[in-house]
Protein backbone atom coordinates (compact mmCIF):
# COMPACT_ATOMS: atom_id res chain seq x y z
CA UNK A 1 0.00 0.00 0.00
CA UNK A 2 1.29 3.46 -0.94
CA UNK A 3 1.44 6.47 1.55
CA UNK A 4 0.35 9.38 1.38
CA UNK A 5 3.49 11.16 -0.12
CA UNK A 6 3.61 8.87 -2.91
CA UNK A 7 -0.09 9.06 -3.82
CA UNK A 8 0.47 12.97 -3.81
CA UNK A 9 3.68 11.78 -6.34
CA UNK A 10 1.54 9.94 -8.61
CA UNK A 11 -1.43 12.50 -8.86
CA UNK A 12 1.34 15.18 -9.59
CA UNK A 13 2.64 13.31 -12.06
CA UNK A 14 -0.18 12.08 -13.88
CA UNK A 15 -2.84 15.44 -13.98
CA UNK A 16 -6.42 14.67 -15.41
CA UNK A 17 -6.17 14.84 -19.16
CA UNK A 18 -2.87 13.55 -19.31
CA UNK A 19 -2.44 11.09 -22.70
CA UNK A 20 -1.07 7.48 -21.95
CA UNK A 21 0.26 4.77 -24.36
CA UNK A 22 -0.10 1.68 -22.98
CA UNK A 23 3.05 -0.73 -23.47
CA UNK A 24 1.92 -3.84 -21.36
CA UNK A 25 -0.68 -4.17 -18.42
CA UNK A 26 -0.07 -6.98 -15.63
CA UNK A 27 -3.68 -8.46 -16.57
CA UNK A 28 -5.16 -11.22 -18.19
CA UNK A 29 -8.02 -9.13 -19.15
CA UNK A 30 -6.18 -5.97 -19.63
CA UNK A 31 -6.00 -3.00 -22.35
CA UNK A 32 -4.49 -4.18 -25.59
CA UNK A 33 -0.53 -3.23 -25.81
CA UNK A 34 -0.26 0.41 -27.95
CA UNK A 35 -3.79 1.42 -26.99
CA UNK A 36 -3.77 5.08 -26.19
CA UNK A 37 -6.13 6.45 -23.05
CA UNK A 38 -6.47 9.74 -20.93
CA UNK A 39 -6.24 10.19 -17.32
CA UNK A 40 -9.32 10.73 -15.77
CA UNK A 41 -8.10 10.97 -12.15
CA UNK A 42 -6.32 9.48 -9.26
CA UNK A 43 -7.45 7.97 -7.00
CA UNK A 44 -6.54 7.55 -2.98
CA UNK A 45 -4.85 4.04 -3.59
CA UNK A 46 -2.59 6.03 -6.02
CA UNK A 47 -4.17 4.10 -9.24
CA UNK A 48 -4.51 6.24 -12.40
CA UNK A 49 -8.38 5.66 -13.60
CA UNK A 50 -8.19 5.68 -17.20
CA UNK A 51 -10.70 6.02 -19.84
CA UNK A 52 -8.42 4.36 -22.87
CA UNK A 53 -9.45 5.22 -26.57
CA UNK A 54 -11.19 1.92 -27.35
CA UNK A 55 -13.98 2.62 -24.80
CA UNK A 56 -12.68 0.42 -21.73
CA UNK A 57 -11.88 2.26 -18.20
CA UNK A 58 -9.80 0.30 -16.50
CA UNK A 59 -6.88 1.64 -14.09
CA UNK A 60 -2.86 1.76 -14.32
CA UNK A 61 -0.56 1.04 -11.82
CA UNK A 62 2.23 2.63 -11.81
CA UNK A 63 4.74 -0.03 -10.09
CA UNK A 64 2.79 -3.17 -12.15
CA UNK A 65 2.33 -1.58 -15.68
CA UNK A 66 4.26 -0.49 -18.54
CA UNK A 67 3.17 2.98 -20.27
CA UNK A 68 4.33 6.40 -21.02
CA UNK A 69 3.09 9.81 -21.11
CA UNK A 70 2.75 10.99 -24.74
CA UNK A 71 1.20 14.43 -23.95
CA UNK A 72 -0.19 16.41 -21.01
CA UNK A 73 -2.43 18.87 -20.66
CA UNK A 74 -1.31 22.14 -21.80
CA UNK A 75 -1.67 24.24 -18.11
CA UNK A 76 0.26 21.11 -16.54
CA UNK A 77 3.18 21.60 -18.83
CA UNK A 78 6.31 21.26 -16.72
CA UNK A 79 4.61 21.11 -13.65
CA UNK A 80 5.58 17.57 -12.81
CA UNK A 81 6.93 17.55 -8.64
CA UNK A 82 10.04 15.07 -8.12
CA UNK A 83 9.82 13.66 -4.95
Amino acid sequence: MLNEKQVERIKNKYPTGTRIRLHHMADDYGVACGTLGTVDYVDDAGQIQMTWDDGRTLALIESEDAFEIIEKPKDNIDMEVKI
